[in-house]
């Protein structure tokens, strides 16, 4: 894909995608949210939130449902950025749909926006944000998504997620196997997620109008990735971390 001009500012907003049952895994996530079970001693979406406030973000909207009061106690130690709780004890909205019902707080300037059940290991100098940062476009994008290979990933037993083209663009994987796996990070359009309709729906169906644009782009994660979705994931996880730390 061809750099864009590099924007005068990177988002100072985010959204942090916390409010699921975490079924996956359990037993790990009985009595703890995902987004608090420690990886190398350090809660997962503080592996996301210590991310952003690097990168600049000054307002992270973190959605909660399942064991929210204990998510809010683990938010209000934190002092940057700024957490703002989108509350969705009474519906789980999924993905598109906690964006959609978080709308007020985004303005009108592009977002970063993030799940917790991964961690990114910038390699070569590229932090994670700022490859989105400048890979930006907001004249030819809705959406951009930060994807890895499948051979730089770690917790990972899929067959990839999307295919790219040349220019950057990028589908949903139409085959048996992709080779390319999205992070959970991205930086959105606020006017994409308007796009959204009520209620619970997926992020999904946000990529698939964009797609239908030609309005859905890739850029490419320097480093790795670990994917902490069940206790497999974990485990290895927590040895990763920990042999690069010895």
């Amino acid at each position: 894909m061809t750099d864009a001009p590099t924007p005068t500012t990177a988002p100072t907003t985010a959204m942090v995608l916390a409010a699921g049952l975490g079924t996956r895994m359990r037993p790990l996530a009985d009595d703890t949210p995902k987004p608090l079970i420690k990886v190398a001693g350090k809660a997962l979406i503080d592996y996301a939130l210590d991310r952003f406030a690097a990168a600049g973000v000054t307002k992270a909207i973190v959605n909660v449902h399942y064991l929210a009061d204990a998510m809010e106690r683990h938010l209000r130690a934190r002092t940057m950025p700024e957490v703002v709780i989108s509350d969705e004890r009474k519906l789980l909205l999924e993905t598109g749909g906690g964006l959609k019902h978080a709308r007020a707080h985004f303005g009108d300037q592009a977002i970063f926006c993030t799940n917790t059940d991964a961690i990114l290991i910038d390699e070569d100098g590229a932090e994670a944000c700022a490859t989105l940062t400048r890979h930006w476009d907001a004249e030819q994008m809705d959406a951009l998504l930060l994807l890895v290979p499948i051979g730089k990933t770690s917790g990972y037993d899929g067959k990839g997620d999307f295919d790219q083209s040349a220019d950057g663009r990028i589908a949903l994987r139409q085959g048996e196997r992709a080779p390319l796996v999205f992070t959970g990070l991205q930086m959105m359009s606020p006017a994409l997620i308007d796009e959204g309709p009520d209620g619970a729906f997926s992020t999904k169906l946000l990529w698939d109008r964009a797609g239908a644009r030609g309005r859905l782009f890739g850029a490419a994660h320097q480093g790795s990735w670990m994917h902490v979705g069940d206790p497999a994931g974990h485990a290895a996880a927590e040895a990763q971390l920990k042999a690069s730390a010895g």
